[in-house]
């Protein structure tokens, strides 16, 4: 499976953001938008009209995924504004559950994320159902955190049982990644890597991106 990079412009200039993803796109795979919304993490970022909005400037697939307490009550506004990949955390339980069957029913593909302290066992029931795994590398809903080395073992845990049952599965690894833990994220066996900081704040993005993709690309 090609591995492949997702800019996230959590932290890139919001006021630019069209300019921002042109900057970095042609090295891309997808974006990724993280949403939050001030309770399942103290942060606040994006609403739903950000896919419409992205959806008129980008080509690429947008990759959404909710840090939020009721993922279910998002899926259609964002289905309707043009999302590709609803992504939503073990962590929320029923709602996750009701949030995946609804991206299902939308035609969405989906993906389960989980926290640091998630065992990472949680998705094997689920992993027929989903289309890609996001392994969290930080503390979700602050941005700036350094990357933890423990979700490279999360990673080799999520890729070895995906593996066992030959899944086309992803596994999208988020937090802290730039061009030395974004490799050692696809030696574990992720093959898309979210980059925030790593890029948009680089003196120049799309060489940055240019490299990261690089990368992204040789995950097996």
């Amino acid at each position: 499976m090609r591995g492949y990079l997702a800019p996230s412009p959590l932290n890139a200039d919001q006021a630019h953001l069209a300019e921002q993803i042109a900057l970095v796109e042609n090295y891309a795979g997808a974006i990724h938008i993280d949403f939050m919304d001030g309770h399942f993490v103290s942060a606040l970022a994006f609403s739903p009209v950000v896919v419409r909005d992205l959806k008129r400037v980008s080509a690429l697939p947008l990759r959404c995924h909710l840090m939020v307490s009721a993922p279910d009550q998002f899926v259609d506004a964002l289905a309707d504004f043009g999302a590709d990949v609803l992504t939503v955390h073990y962590e929320c339980g029923q709602h996750a559950q009701r949030a995946l069957s609804r991206a299902r029913e939308r035609s969405l593909k989906t993906g389960l994320a989980l926290k640091l302290d998630t065992p990472v066992a949680v998705i094997e029931d689920q992993l027929d159902e989903i289309d890609s795994v996001l392994i969290m590398s930080i503390v979700p809903g602050r941005s700036g955190q350094p990357f933890l080395d423990k979700a490279l073992a999360r990673i080799e845990a999520a890729r070895a049982m995906i593996d066992e049952r030959e899944l086309p599965v992803e596994i999208e690894v988020d937090g802290g990644v730039n061009e030395e833990t974004g490799r050692r994220c696809i030696a574990a066996g992720a093959t898309v890597i979210a980059a925030d900081s790593a890029l948009f704040k680089a003196d120049d993005p799309t060489e940055a991106a240019r490299r990261m993709a690089a990368i992204a690309a040789g995950a097996r």
